[in-house]
């Protein structure tokens, strides 16, 4: 059987990846479906949703990793809206999902934007997308993208067109293999 295409969205919070999935969806050809980190930590009771239950949360995270490797083992494409915060969760991908169709996409915005998306939403912290920025830097990627796009530059449509056109060149997903040969060295070294 063929594994089904991941496209994986990655960015802080507010750059856009939940709207841009959704786009996604509307314009492809072919159904795929949205796999998203939020969504994963809001279906743990919200009685386990506070700072001592960080390892439940960390865990329906890595549930959600596999859930990822699952739909695309059996042949479902999948939309993934990830921020990777942690090295630990890249690891964890890259290991799963090296050998899988995975278009690596890095969703960004400018600063401003951010702050302005953040309190327009009303349902983030303020300041939440600007912490994560670090984050994303010292999670182990060090810009290994395919693509990047950018969302306060660029419309949401032509976000998305630019993601597809790309899906039609699977010899560029190349970032998870890149990836994938960093960790084997530094395990190695």
């Amino acid at each position: 059987m063929e594994k089904g295409k991941i496209i994986f969205l990655n960015g802080v919070s507010s750059a856009g990846k939940t709207t841009l999935a959704k786009t996604l969806q509307l314009k492809l050809s072919e159904p795929f479906y949205w796999i998203s980190v939020d969504t994963f930590i809001m279906m743990t009771p919200d009685k386990f949703l506070n700072k001592e239950s960080s390892r439940i949360i960390l865990n329906s995270i890595s549930a959600m990793h596999h859930t990822i490797k699952t739909y695309s083992d059996i042949g479902f494409n999948a939309i993934v809206d990830h921020v990777f915060e942690k090295s630990d969760w890249v690891q964890e991908c890259v290991e799963l999902l090296h050998s899988h169709p995975v278009l690596f996409v890095h969703v960004t915005c400018s600063l401003e934007e951010l702050r302005r998306r953040e309190k327009e939403r009303g349902d983030r912290n303020i300041g939440q997308a600007e912490s994560q920025i670090p984050m994303l830097k010292n999670a182990n990627i060090k810009d290994i993208y395919d693509i990047t796009v950018d969302t306060f530059n660029n419309s949401t449509e032509e976000c998305a067109d630019k993601i597809i056109e790309m899906l039609n060149e699977p010899e560029k997903f190349t970032a998870f293999k890149i990836l994938w040969e960093q960790i084997k060295n530094n395990a190695e070294g």
